[in-house]
């Protein structure tokens, strides 16, 4: 029982860990992003926008696959990465945290921009009359009113990250107790046959999700 246990803790735990901290960092950029995209206008405008949506209709292994050429020790971010920590970053559980990153941020942002930009701009003007500025204005007007949509994005690209495969396979790989998340033990459990495995994996991750769902919408309503 306690080997089916620890079986079972150390990928779920893992894959905890990757997905809150992508969707950290996801929520923070991507509120930013939308706000950028729902109001501002600048040249290149539409193409930022293809940019911060390409990882959401690019083949997985495509997304992987770039980043792998980043995060090697010749590329942009694996070079500083190798340079602060003597160390690459490919086949580490940060190159999977970045993976869940770079894939659930389109979630958040599309999500995020659609309530932005659906937030009354006379209420926004009214604030800014009785002296609030823009950062004001966004800080304790916009986002405030577009809260909803901005949970819902969270909770997209939770779920996103949690199951992540295919660019986590590429730039991780499946080594179990470092970067072995629920979605690739799922796929070694099945491999080697162990259907008893896979299934009860599964079935965490359908209640996990179905819970994170449902606890967040009953937040949203409030």
């Amino acid at each position: 029982m306690m080997e089916i246990f620890q079986i079972i803790a150390t990928p779920l735990l893992l894959t905890l860990k990757i997905s809150v901290i992508a969707t950290l960092f996801v929520t923070a950029l991507g509120i930013l992003i939308a706000y950028v995209l729902a109001k501002r206008e600048f040249p290149g405008k539409g193409l930022a926008d293809v940019m911060v949506t390409m990882p959401m209709v690019l083949p997985p292994t495509v997304t992987g696959y770039i980043l792998v050429i980043l995060l090697g020790k010749n590329g942009v971010i694996g070079s500083i990465f190798s340079k602060i920590t003597g160390s690459g970053i490919l086949f580490t559980w940060q190159a999977a945290a970045i993976a869940a990153f770079v894939v659930s941020l389109p979630l958040m942002v599309k999500t995020t921009t659609a309530a932005i930009g659906a937030v009354d701009r006379n209420v926004e003007e009214a604030s800014r009359i009785l002296g609030r500025n823009e950062f004001e204005t966004a800080l304790f007007i916009t986002l405030p009113l577009a809260k909803k949509g901005i949970i819902a994005g969270c909770v997209l690209s939770f779920a996103r990250a949690v199951g992540e495969f295919g660019a986590t396979l590429m730039v991780a790989g499946n080594i179990p107790g470092k970067t072995s998340t629920m979605p690739l033990s799922i796929y070694g459990a099945y491999q080697t046959g162990n259907n008893e495995l896979a299934n009860l994996l599964v079935l965490i991750l359908v209640v996990m999700s179905f819970i994170t769902i449902a606890a967040t919408s009953k937040l949203g309503e409030r």
